[in-house]
């Protein structure tokens, strides 16, 4: 099979596909635009193709944010 060197690939260019909040998102599979949002990711409600969240939560220790309080917590008793 022939592959064209010259087809438009956005994985080469750098493009990443995202879903934006507040903006009007049409899937790349199917051109719709009814989505089902969940935390990380979004997913097009009538070909399933998923999407991750342009400000989606971080993964791992980033995932719970303290807002500027150092004593959030009282110290446990073991």
């Amino acid at each position: 099979m022939y592959h064209d060197q010259n087809a438009f690939t956005p994985a080469r260019l750098g493009i990443r596909i995202v879903y934006r909040a507040n903006e009007t998102n049409h899937c790349p599979g199917c051109g719709r635009s009814h989505w089902l949002i969940g935390r990380m990711s979004a997913e097009c409600a009538f070909c399933g193709t998923a999407l991750p969240l342009e400000r989606g939560p971080t993964i791992g220790t980033g995932l719970f944010r303290n807002r500027g309080k150092t004593d959030a917590f009282a110290p446990l008793a073991a």
